[in-house]
């Protein structure tokens, strides 16, 4: 009786395997064409490339120093932060690329001419994943040792990553991989001059990715798929794309401001002296290198190039011994000459349009129904010294000044950039970090109770037949592997 069971057990999962394996393979490729490509739309990248290096130069023997162009920001200690990721991802077979904004220039050995023997320059890294192993790629120009050739190469293979076995399949967003070792490679040497060689360790690199499908419905969004991307409703008459019309003599659209205030203060809050850290809120938006302040609203006379306005949102910045709170800043724009406002909170006082900044304006001219500034030098007024603290004398340089204003309704303002979604952190803060994200569930060791691993692939109506015949096999089993029960007399 046992054997017919068992029998007839076998038969039933068998059956119920082959309409899996068969008759639901239409399913299966369905499901996995679904899955296919998706597009990566927001995220960053932060390297330190090599941090003595990074020493080696700033030193007493390099005498130099580096610099960020390009929207390009520091993060942490030492690391830099490249932004506005875009490429696309295959969840099935987990092949990423991801090519980022942003540069670093390096420089050192000064010359007689003003020149420098040293002189590196990476900027537009790419990570590709395929195959279980990475690289990432970078465009450099560089200057050799003792010829001081300059030579310019894009996309070289500047570093291999060892992703340690990591999975990078699923299709979760946002994508991220952290601390992975990297190693300069023979190309990645020619372009460092000869510093080091090929094999060299790097410093490690960690990337977050936002990925969307293909399609664009918006499975996965960063700060561009926001629904007001300009930090809430605006509060004046609006178009349909919710700009302010232009119904007022001197009025214009919509407007923003970038700044960062000064990349080493921000580098002073969050580090060890200050350990402190910014926040903004009221509609601030956070582009690495610089804050965005969005809803610009007031005069604008082109022809004259003046400009009167106010704008949202505010910075906090807290830490040891420190808290200045910078809110409702203003720009006003005369004689070719741009004076950056705040109202400036601190040590439980707040003095109201305070002129922290100056900065040149000479361009402020429309073009296309957009008049911009990008990157206008700027420099501390006695005031701004007066609300830092004296932490900065008058006339010190500040992070450049960005300014953007839409006269025509119809215009777009220049996009901040991406920084994409911040990973989530795991949902129990006490469980050790999984060295294989996104890896596939392992098999138990007794394989008679333990779930089958399953390709990822498979619909939810072949999982269901699938975990039906498991059950099956399951009971079965153990009712052969049963004790019978004693006879009768």
């Amino acid at each position: 009786m046992r054997g017919r069971f068992r029998a007839h057990g076998r038969a039933l999962a068998l059956a119920l395997l082959t309409a899996l394996l068969g008759g639901l393979l239409p399913l299966t490729t369905a499901t996995t064409a679904w899955a296919e490509q998706r597009t990566v739309s927001g995220g960053r990248l932060d390297w330190a490339v090599k941090s003595s290096f990074q020493a080696y130069v700033t030193g007493p023997i390099a005498q130099g120093s580096w610099g960020l162009s390009q929207g390009a920001a520091t993060v942490g200690a030492n690391r830099f932060r490249f932004h506005s990721a875009t490429g696309d991802y295959d969840p099935t077979t987990g092949a990423l690329t991801a090519g980022f904004s942003g540069a670093v220039r390096f420089t050192g050995h000064r010359k007689p001419d003003g020149g420098f023997e040293l002189d590196l320059t990476i900027s537009r890294p790419q990570v590709v994943v395929s195959g279980g192993s990475g690289t990432l790629y970078a465009d450099l120009t560089s200057k050799a040792k003792g010829t001081g050739k300059v030579t310019t190469a894009a996309r070289v293979p500047l570093a291999s990553l060892n992703l340690g076995g990591v999975d990078t399949r699923g299709g979760g967003s946002p994508i991220a991989l952290n601390n992975v070792p990297a190693t300069l490679t023979s190309q990645g040497a020619r372009a460092f001059a000869g510093y080091y060689p090929a094999g060299t360790a790097l410093d490690p690199v960690s990337l977050s990715a936002d990925v969307r499908a293909a399609s664009g419905d918006g499975a996965a969004k960063g700060r561009s798929g926001d629904a007001d991307a300009h930090g809430g409703p605006h509060d004046a008459t609006q178009d349909k794309d919710g700009r302010r019309n232009n119904d007022e003599p001197g009025a214009f659209a919509d407007a923003a401001v970038d700044w960062g205030v000064r990349r080493t203060f921000r580098e002073y809050v969050t580090g060890d002296i200050a350990k402190g850290a910014w926040r903004l809120t009221d509609g601030a938006q956070d582009g690495g290198a610089v804050f965005r302040f969005p809803r610009g609203k007031g005069g604008y006379d082109p022809q004259h190039g003046t400009l009167d306005a106010e704008f949202t949102g505010s910075v906090r910045f807290t830490g040891t011994h420190l808290d200045l709170a910078l809110s409702r800043f203003a720009v006003k724009v005369a004689d070719g000459r741009g004076t950056l406002s705040a109202t400036v909170t601190t040590a439980g006082t707040t003095t109201d349009r305070t002129p922290l900044a100056t900065f040149d304006a000479k361009d402020l001219k429309p073009k296309d129904g957009l008049a911009t500034l990008t990157e206008a030098p700027a420099r501390l007024t006695a005031d701004g010294a007066k609300a830092f603290g004296g932490m900065y004398r008058a006339g010190t340089e500040m992070d450049p000044v960005s300014l953007a204003v839409a006269v025509d309704a119809k215009a777009t303002l220049p996009a901040l950039p991406n920084l994409g979604s911040d990973p989530t952190p795991p949902t129990n803060p006490s469980a050790k970090p999984n060295p294989r994200p996104n890896a596939a569930p392992v098999a138990a060791a007794d394989d008679s109770t333990a779930f089958p691993v399953l390709p990822a692939s498979l619909g939810a109506g072949a999982l269901a037949l699938a975990a039906v015949a498991f059950l099956i096999l399951r009971t079965r089993r153990r009712a052969a592997g049963a004790t019978p029960p004693p006879t009768q007399d």
